[in-house]
């Protein structure tokens, strides 16, 4: 038997039960005489339904009255052929670029009619080129905040990436606009440190302005709140110097910073993925090349698929920078000069003052066992604490006689008065207090420490003075749970230490009968 002819007797197969009952109501109207509204009432449809079977039993016969796929013969929105094979073109070409970059570029090329996102997607899905995966959160989660302006903020960060031929990696420091997405930096540097970073950041600044506020990480080149330093550091002068709000994010908060990590990504698939750099200059270039790129062609998605230049044109740039400059000093003091001024940093103590060329300085009780800086000039002392001057005198101390003679280990003051409590040394040289640990030092390691609260500081301090002093990173709410153990959790008594008595040498209660004392 040939195929047709078994595929012709298998679709008489199919579903005879159901095309035999359509057949018969057929029959019941052309041959029976009856209405259809009568015959749709006994089989239980509706008239419509009825009327179907009969245009179809009159186009087909009986075949006609089987089950038929429900599928569209033809699709006029369909993405035609011509714009699909574009749509694979650019992905291959542009490995990095996603469905609505994509659509933008073909709008830009003047395709009409459009396609629209998700035939995008199933068209890069169709063809392999994307893996689909489920979208974990919805957009809707996420809260979004821009600033209202260019030059209101800028992100800063850093990252790696950058293969070179030596085997070596360097780091980029970066640096983007929040309002514009505008790139202001992206620095080569061998090593992060912060040196290389400040002076990208001031190079940035010369170039485009000193902007409102910046907003970093918690990483040692930007602050100095983690860190063991007791002082600031240069980026925070910098920021103290020119006028510019330094904000800090959560720790372990990177979507506070969301737009340079994303500005990361980018940068990593478009110029840096797969790519190893003869030199230094080579990958500066090639970066330079690219930023150019970013800042004036490539459309951004944020910012409603326009080029970040579009809104850094309009950006009030003022370029006069004031750069800090370190400068080495004796052992235990952050000496400076700021704009030709010398200062140098102080811990202000019990009673309230600071020592300064062998001279005492008031400063006020409620800076006690806080940090500040300390410049001399025109005959005058300024003490001030983040940029706001607290304090002024007349210089009583011969002049440039502001550091200390000794070469040597300066000795720990002592402890500023608050509560304290006894903390055992780990073997990491750190204590916990609140849940949170604190840094002490190796040397300390097995030893007591005494742990207090002295204004917005944790004081750590021995029977020899002030061990360390470290802002106020714990949860000031469980204060009350270090404070109720002051000696800290009680250890378990060792059962060999203490054996039971015998039953026979048990002292002998002499307790009043009934009264159970």
């Amino acid at each position: 038997m040939s195929r047709p002819e078994i595929e012709e007797d298998l679709a008489v197969l199919v579903e005879l039960g159901l095309v035999e009952q359509r057949h018969k109501a057929v029959l019941e109207v052309l041959e029976g005489g009856l209405s259809v509204v009568e015959v749709a009432r006994r089989f239980g449809v509706v008239r419509q339904t009825v009327h179907g079977w009969l245009r179809d039993y009159a186009r087909d016969g009986i075949m006609g009255l089987a089950d038929k796929s429900s599928r569209p013969a033809t699709c006029p929105h369909q993405m035609p052929p011509e714009v699909e094979a574009l749509v694979l073109s650019l992905r291959r070409e542009h490995g990095s670029w996603g469905p609505q970059t994509i659509l933008f570029e073909l709008a830009r090329a003047g395709v009409d009619p459009l396609p629209g996102r998700s035939s995008v997607y199933r068209c890069l899905v169709r063809h392999g080129l994307v893996d689909p995966q489920a979208r974990r959160r919805r957009r809707s989660d996420y809260k979004r905040w821009e600033r209202s302006r260019a030059m209101e903020l800028w992100q800063k960060d850093i990252t790696g990436g950058v293969h070179l031929a030596d085997g070596s990696q360097a780091s980029v420091v970066t640096g983007v606009d929040d309002n514009s997405r505008f790139c202001v930096c992206a620095k080569v540097v061998v090593r992060a440190t912060a040196r290389p970073v400040c002076d990208a950041f001031a190079e940035a600044m010369r170039r485009h302005g000193v902007p409102d506020g910046v907003l970093t990480d918690n990483g040692k080149v930007f602050t100095g709140k983690y860190g063991p330093g007791k002082g600031e550091v240069l980026f925070d002068r910098i920021c103290r110097e020119n006028g510019i709000r330094h904000l800090l994010t959560a720790p372990r908060s990177p979507t506070t910073t969301g737009k340079i990590e994303r500005f990361h990504k980018t940068l990593k698939a478009e110029c840096l993925s797969g790519r190893v750099f003869a030199s230094i200059a080579e990958a500066q270039a090639s970066i330079d090349e690219w930023v150019e790129h970013y800042n004036t062609r490539r459309p951004h998605q944020g910012i409603g698929n326009v080029p970040p230049i579009e809104r850094f044109r309009f950006a009030h740039r003022d370029t006069d920078v004031v750069e800090p400059v370190e400068r080495e000093g004796s052992r235990g003091d952050a000496v400076v000069a700021v704009s030709g001024l010398r200062g140098v940093t102080r811990w202000v103590d019990t009673c309230g003052r600071i020592g300064l060329g062998g001279f005492r300085y008031h400063v006020g009780r409620f800076m006690a066992g806080e940090l500040v800086e300390v410049i001399c000039r025109n005959g005058l002392v300024e003490i001030s604490r983040q940029g706001v001057i607290i304090a002024t005198h007349a210089q009583r101390h011969p002049a440039g006689k502001t550091q200390r003679s000794s070469p040597g280990l300066r000795r720990g003051r002592v402890a500023t008065a608050g509560t304290p409590v006894t903390r055992i040394v780990d073997r990491t040289g750190s204590v916990s207090f609140a849940g949170t640990n604190y840094r002490v030092g190796n040397q300390y390691r097995g030893r007591q420490v005494q742990v207090a609260i002295v204004a917005e500081s944790v004081q750590i301090s021995t029977t020899d003075g002030v061990v360390r002093m470290h802002p106020i990173r714990h949860d000031r709410t469980k204060e009350h749970g270090a404070f109720a153990n002051p000696r800290g959790r009680p250890r378990k008594p060792s059962v060999a230490q203490e054996p039971e008595l015998p039953v026979a040498h048990l002292p002998e209660l002499n307790c009043p009968a009934g009264t159970g004392t």
